[in-house]
C-alpha cells in the first residue's frame, strides 16, 4: 500500500493509482463508503468493544453514555479512563444544533468565521472593512475591532498565527496586511492606533494587479501560503520578509489553498479550472510540476480543507457538490469535462437542472455529498473536529441560507441549520466543544450549541433584501 506522510516524498513518480475503490455517495445516504478512510473513521469514534452490545438479528448498537460511564468506573478497558475513541463516540452524538444565539449583527456582509486552534478566540470578517476578534472564554467579549487597510471589495480571508499574536487579512489586492491581536488595544485602526504592515505578494517588478482569495499560516508560523486570482500559488517567508515561491499553478483563479499537514512540505490547491492539485515543495524545484491532480468536479472549486494527515481532503465545487479525495488516487493527466454551458455563471444564475445528475467520466473522488447549494460566493466546507468527533462529519455553508452536516461514511445528511436569510459563506466548529458558529451575507454571526443556553434563541434576521451586486466572491 502506498503511504504518504510528512516523511514520505511524492517525487518518485508522477502519478498514483487511479483504480476506483468506491462509488460516490449521494446526499440521501443510499451508499456506504467502502474505503480505508471509513475504517479509520470507525477506529477514531468507536468505543471499547465491551461497552457495545449486539442484538440477535440486528446490527451492533452504539453504546449508551450511561453504559460507558459504568464501564469506565469498572475499568472494563483496563486503562482506567476513556480512550480518545470512547470520547469521540460520546461527544459526536451531541451535535451543535440548538439555537441559534446572536454573537454579533452587522450592517455588512459577513465573509469569514474562524475559531483559533485552541478555541479561545473567534474571528469574523466583513465586507465593510471590519474584522472582529471575540474572546470566547469571556462570554464572547469583543477583544479586537480591526479596521482594515486599503481594502478592495471585501475581506476575502484571514489567518491567525499559531501563537495567536498576529492576524493576516487579504482582499482583492496583492498586498496582505498583518496586525497584532495580542496587544491591549481594542480598536485597531490601520496605521492610526496600530501598525498594519503590508506584505507584497507580487513578484519583483511585477506590475500586474491581482487579488488573494485564500491565505494560511504554516504550523510553525514562519510562512504564509496564498491563492491568487492570477492562477498562482504564493509562499511568503515572514522571517526574510519576501516572496519565496510563486507557482503558476492552474489555468484559472485559484480560490483555495492549504498546507496538507504540520510539515508544510505538501500544499493542496483548488481552482476555477475544476482541479484540485497536490504540490510537493521538496521536488518542485527539479520537476516544476504538481505531484498530481485530482479530477472529478465539473466546475470550479470554491474551497478545500485538509484532514491533516497528508492523505485526505475535501473540496466544495460550483457543480453543487462536496467531494472527498485520497491523494494516492491522483494522476498526472488532468482531463477537464465541464458543463458545456459557457454562459452559466454561479454568481447570479441558478444551477442548470440538467447538470445535477451529471458525473465526470474520470471522477477520482472517493465520495460525493449533495444537498447544499454552492452559488453566489465561495462557499466553504470542513471536516468536523478530531477531538470531539473523530472527523466523522463534513459540514458546509450554503447559498440557500443554511448549514449542512453530512456523515462522512454514509453520506447521510444528519443536520441542517436554518436561521440566516442570505448565503452562508463560512462556518466554524469549535475544536473542543459542541459549538458551531455561522456567518452570512445578512450580517449575522450566530452560534449553535448543544445542549444550548438558557437564553431565548434569536429570531430570523428580517431585513430588506439587498440588491444583488454584479461582483461576488
Amino acid at each position: 500500500m502506498i503511504r504518504l506522510n510528512k516523511d514520505t516524498s511524492t517525487c518518485s513518480d508522477g502519478s498514483a493509482s487511479s483504480e476506483s475503490v468506491c462509488s460516490g455517495i449521494s446526499g440521501e445516504g443510499t451508499s456506504i463508503l467502502d474505503h480505508e478512510i471509513a475504517q479509520l473513521t470507525k477506529l477514531r469514534s468507536s468505543p471499547y468493544v465491551l461497552l457495545g452490545r449486539n442484538i440477535p438479528g440486528r446490527m451492533r448498537l452504539p453504546a449508551s453514555t450511561v453504559r460507558m460511564l459504568v464501564g469506565r468506573e469498572g475499568n472494563y478497558s483496563g486503562q482506567g479512563r476513556f480512550s480518545s475513541a470512547d470520547r469521540c463516540h460520546i461527544l459526536s452524538r451531541y451535535l451543535p444544533t440548538k439555537g441559534p444565539w446572536i454573537v454579533d449583527r452587522m450592517r455588512s456582509r459577513a465573509y469569514i468565521s474562524q475559531f483559533s486552534a485552541d478555541g479561545s478566540l473567534f474571528i469574523a470578517g466583513f465586507q465593510g472593512s471590519q474584522i472582529r476578534v471575540y474572546d470566547v472564554e469571556r462570554g464572547w467579549k469583543l477583544k479586537k475591532d480591526i479596521s482594515a487597510r486599503n481594502l478592495r471589495w471585501t475581506i476575502t480571508d484571514t489567518s491567525l498565527s499559531p501563537d495567536q499574536q498576529h492576524l493576516v487579512y487579504a482582499s482583492m489586492s496583492p498586498i496582505v496586511h498583518i496586525c497584532t491581536v495580542g496587544s491591549a488595544v481594542t480598536q485597531s485602526i490601520a496605521n492610526v492606533t496600530e501598525i498594519h504592515y503590508g506584505l507584497n505578494f507580487s513578484a519583483d517588478e511585477d506590475e500586474d494587479e491581482f487579488g488573494i482569495f485564500s491565505i494560511k499560516f504554516s504550523t510553525d508560523g514562519q510562512e504564509l501560503v496564498a491563492a491568487t486570482s492570477d492562477s498562482s500559488i504564493c509562499v511568503y517567508d515572514l522571517g526574510a520578509d519576501k516572496l519565496s515561491l510563486r507557482i503558476p499553478a492552474h489555468m484559472s483563479d485559484v480560490n483555495a489553498v492549504c498546507f496538507a499537514d504540520e510539515s508544510g512540505n505538501i500544499i493542496y490547491s483548488g481552482s476555477d479550472d475544476s482541479f484540485c492539485k497536490v504540490w510537493d515543495r521538496r521536488c518542485f524545484v527539479t520537476k516544476g510540476q504538481p505531484a498530481g491532480t485530482l479530477v472529478g468536479h465539473l466546475d470550479g472549486i470554491t474551497f478545500i480543507d485538509s484532514r491533516g494527515d497528508s492523505r485526505y481532503l475535501i473540496s466544495n465545487g460550483k457543480d453543487q457538490t462536496t467531494k472527498l479525495w485520497d491523494i494516492r488516487k491522483m494522476s498526472s493527466n488532468a482531463i477537464s469535462t465541464g458543463l458545456g454551458d459557457e454562459d452559466w455563471d454561479y454568481r447570479w444564475m441558478d444551477y442548470p437542472d440538467y447538470a445535477r445528475n451529471l458525473k465526470h467520466p474520470h471522477d477520482q473522488s472517493l465520495a460525493t455529498y449533495k444537498g447544499h447549494s454552492v452559488l453566489r460566493t465561495l462557499i466553504r466546507c470542513y471536516f468536523s473536529p478530531s477531538y470531539t468527533t473523530g472527523q466523522k462529519y463534513i459540514y458546509t455553508g450554503s447559498s440557500d441560507s443554511s448549514v449542512y452536516i453530512y456523515d462522512l461514511v454514509s453520506g447521510a445528511q444528519v443536520a441542517k441549520l436554518d436561521h440566516h436569510e442570505a448565503p452562508v459563506r463560512d462556518c466554524s466548529w469549535h475544536p473542543f466543544y459542541p459549538i458551531l458558529v455561522t456567518s452570512a451575507w445578512d450580517g449575522d454571526i450566530v452560534r449553535w450549541e448543544f445542549p444550548g443556553s438558557n437564553e431565548a434563541p434569536a429570531s430570523p434576521n428580517r431585513r430588506v433584501a439587498r440588491r444583488r451586486g454584479f461582483y461576488h466572491i
